[in-house]
């Protein structure tokens, strides 16, 4: 019984995971358009691509890639239409750009000038200053008082 819970799981799994009359007649154009799903991040999941989500918007992305295809889009212009049209966040792997390299740079900036100044505050550090012989003098007189 459990066995066949399983095989009707895996088959109901596979069958949620692509509708086929979503699916473009040529093979081509849908093994570009799954490429692309791979490399989009669903908006509403947000660490899932849209490829692997189930949530209605992933759908209706899936819809609109394969609709820039079928019109002869080139895989480039495709993700250039989402970016401008949702903005880089819905890219997995956004392009390199000042913007994303301040984003990643500056907290590790602060880090380091934080460390620097530690270090810093660490070296001047000064140790108690050494005695002058009046005072040790004077420290045995004490410690020869407070004994006898």
């Amino acid at each position: 019984m459990r066995r066949l819970l399983a095989i009707l799981g895996a088959v109901f799994c596979i069958a949620a995971a692509s509708d086929p009359s979503e699916r473009l007649p040529d093979a081509g154009q849908e093994a570009r358009a799954r490429a692309i799903f791979r490399e989009v991040r669903c908006l509403v999941c947000q660490n899932e691509s849209i490829d692997d989500s189930q949530a209605e918007l992933a759908g209706d992305l899936r819809k609109l890639v394969r609709d820039e295809i079928k019109a002869g889009r080139s895989d480039a212009e495709v993700k250039t239409y989402l970016v401008s049209r949702y903005g880089e966040f819905v890219l997995l792997k956004p392009a390199f750009s000042l913007g994303n390299a301040a984003l990643w740079g500056v907290p590790a900036g602060v880090v380091g000038i934080g460390l620097a100044l530690w270090g810093v505050s660490l070296r001047r550090r000064v140790a108690e200053p050494e005695l002058s012989a009046e005072e040790e003098g004077r420290l045995e007189q004490l410690a020869k008082d407070d004994a006898g």
